[in-house]
């Protein structure tokens, strides 16, 4: 019979992600991962990521199934990261005339989809619907929830200041 640290590693060997590494989990941001556990909560036998974000000081408990199947994903290289500061300039595509509770949820989908060019497209949409009229209570939430998720993964995949990326980002809506 195994004892149960044995039978611990043989199953963490077989996942995606390690203690340590830092994940984008969308919507909630950059994450470290803290630890690998047991949850039965998670059905019996189910392992979890448990996830520390960094923007906030939060633990986010994630099953390995789930973060295997895409919930999780690496941060933006940095070449990628250049090329979502770049579309930030561009104006955004012409949008169709749709009620806000309907294109809410299209730019909540998009905070939450396992693409930072998605978040970036979010943000550049609200700037400029900002520069025609002021943004409602939860158009700027969206806003600056999207300013909060680029900034945070931008910063570690150029290895800069978050406040150096969030000023870079600012001033190209300036």
């Amino acid at each position: 019979m195994l004892d149960k640290t044995s039978e611990t590693k043989k199953m963490n060997t077989a996942l995606k992600w390690s203690v340590g590494e830092r994940v984008v989990y969308p919507s909630h941001g950059v994450g470290e991962i803290v630890a690998i556990e047991s949850n039965e909560l998670f059905g019996p036998g189910a392992q979890v990521y448990v996830l520390e974000l960094i923007q906030t000081p939060r633990r986010v408990t994630i099953a390995t199934e789930k973060a295997e199947k895409g919930a999780l994903r690496q941060i933006v290289s940095p070449e990628e990261a250049r090329r979502v500061i770049a579309s930030l300039k561009e104006p955004p595509p012409a949008s169709k005339a749709v009620p806000w509770t309907k294109r809410q949820r299209i730019l909540n989908d998009k905070l939450a989809s396992c693409c930072l060019q998605d978040v970036a497209d979010v943000v550049r949409e609200l700037y400029h619907l900002k520069n025609v009229k002021d943004l409602s209570f939860s158009q700027r939430r969206l806003f600056d929830t999207g300013i909060g998720l680029i900034v945070q993964e931008l910063s570690i995949a150029l290895k800069r200041p978050v406040s150096e990326i969030e000023e870079e980002i600012r001033a190209t809506f300036v």
